[in-house]
């Protein structure tokens, strides 16, 4: 991969992986009027906004953090799984984005039960513990791929020692 292209792709992976956790920041917002409000408006109102910023936030900077995560690590000498911190951060956001697609339905029924009038919306019960947990496991790739720490997994010492051999 050229300077120019690996530079660009670094910045769509950093703009959408900072998206993505903005974007979760947000979904995690959305939880406290959902959970805390006496006001079945604001109930309401905060349900569909999740499945809004689900559908047009998360999912589409999810998809594009992964994407351009994996074109880095296959355009670069890191590799997909030369090293630790490359694989592990590469295992925990598929994990994220496998677990938020799965998790879109259970986020259009509960929009589609707060759209309902006639509906009780106190039953709901939210979806914080899903999105701060979402937030957590997301956090553990952030460090990984800011301290790179060092450690060359099997297939990385056997690409090593041909590359020098």
């Amino acid at each position: 991969m050229s300077a120019g292209l690996r530079r660009l792709m670094l910045t769509v992976h950093v703009g959408s992986s900072v998206g993505w956790l903005g974007a979760i920041a947000a979904y995690i917002s959305l939880n406290v009027p959902a959970l805390a409000s006496g006001d079945d408006q604001a109930v309401r109102a905060a349900y569909l906004m999740m499945d809004v910023v689900m559908r047009y936030a998360l999912v589409p900077l999810a998809t594009l953090s992964l994407v351009t995560g994996v074109v880095q690590a296959l355009g670069t000498p890191w590799g997909l799984f030369r090293h630790y911190w490359v694989t592990i951060s590469l295992a925990l956001t598929t994990f994220a984005f496998v677990i938020l697609v799965l998790h879109l339905p259970a986020v259009g029924e509960m929009a589609r039960t707060a759209a309902d009038p006639e509906t009780d919306v106190s039953h709901l019960g939210g979806d914080l513990l899903h999105s701060i947990g979402g937030l957590a496991v997301l956090l553990v790739p952030l460090g990984l791929n800011i301290y790179k720490p060092r450690g060359l997994t099997r297939y990385g010492w056997r690409r090593t020692r041909q590359i020098s051999g």
